[in-house]
């Protein structure tokens, strides 16, 4: 009896080492497939490939923007931001400097699509969006733009366009309208003055509650940030304690509406801001 029980023992004895080193082994499986992120800013995109790379991960160039800065050719910003543990062959989206504007944004009103194409790309610019609106003037003309003409203080050489449509028009504001400017990428401050420039305001969308808070129901409420006001108009519940404020900190990473998109002076703009990249 007593050598089945030193039997038994030693195969619980296995057995329990056995699960002890398969946790282990799944823990240092998991640990090994992930990697920091390395700081890319300021590099150039050669050297910021090949820093991700010996970490496992690649780099994507999302856009390119000015900066009186940051050099032609360095890392402006990167997301996830350096230090955020990802998985392995995980992106990193870079924006790429292209230093001081140069090039004064041409006046391409009254254009036909194709010739304002042919301006933009003539100054090295990039053509960005095209939207059609339906008038009662001529067709193929273009009837706005984003940056505005003569702008110095542009912050991307992306230039979107409103054309016209041979169409009777449906929409009495059709002449005040204007092209979605794109705001991702940018700072807070940044892309309140882009909006304000079309007449349009930002809406911070909430973060992500945290474990133990929930949204509130009520009215809007209007925050006052150091760089003007954003309007957090969060979901209805049950739940009566107030969220914490959405932060305007980081990079804008998405909006809507969508870049290119028709919009009205007045109209309001939903963005929310990246932060560091979980797993």
């Amino acid at each position: 009896m007593k050598r089945i029980y030193t039997l038994i023992l030693g195969a619980l004895a296995m057995v329990a080492v056995a699960l002890v080193s398969a946790f282990i082994a799944m823990r240092l499986a998991i640990h090994g497939r992930e990697a920091v992120v390395p700081p890319l800013i300021g590099l150039t995109v050669d050297q910021a490939t090949e820093s991700a790379a010996s970490k496992g991960l690649h780099v994507t160039l999302e856009n390119h923007f000015y900066s009186a800065e940051v050099p032609a050719g360095r890392i402006l910003a990167q997301d996830p931001a350096p230090g955020s543990r990802v998985r392995r062959d995980w992106p990193i989206r870079i924006t790429e400097s292209l230093g001081g504007q140069r090039v004064t944004i041409p006046d391409l009103t009254g254009e036909s699509e194709r010739a304002a194409t042919v301006t933009i790309r003539r100054l090295s610019l990039e053509l960005g969006s095209v939207a059609h609106l339906a008038t009662s003037g001529d067709p193929d003309v273009v009837l706005a733009q984003s940056p505005p003409a003569g702008a110095s203080g542009a912050d991307s050489p992306r230039v979107s366009l409103i054309v016209s449509d041979a169409a009777s028009p449906t929409d009495p504001s059709a002449q005040q309208a204007y092209v979605m400017p794109s705001l991702l990428g940018l700072n807070y401050s940044t892309a309140t003055e882009r909006a304000a420039a079309a007449g349009l305001h930002l809406i911070v969308n909430p973060d992500v509650p945290t474990p133990g808070t929930a949204p509130v129901s009520g009215s809007p409420v209007t925050i006052a940030t150091p760089t003007g006001q954003a309007i957090y108009n969060p979901a209805p519940t049950d739940a009566a304690p107030l969220p914490a404020t959405p932060s305007t900190s980081g990079t804008i990473s998405s909006q809507w509406p969508q870049a290119g998109r028709r919009v009205v002076r007045g109209d309001a703009v939903h963005i929310s801001f990246s932060h560091s990249s979980g797993r």
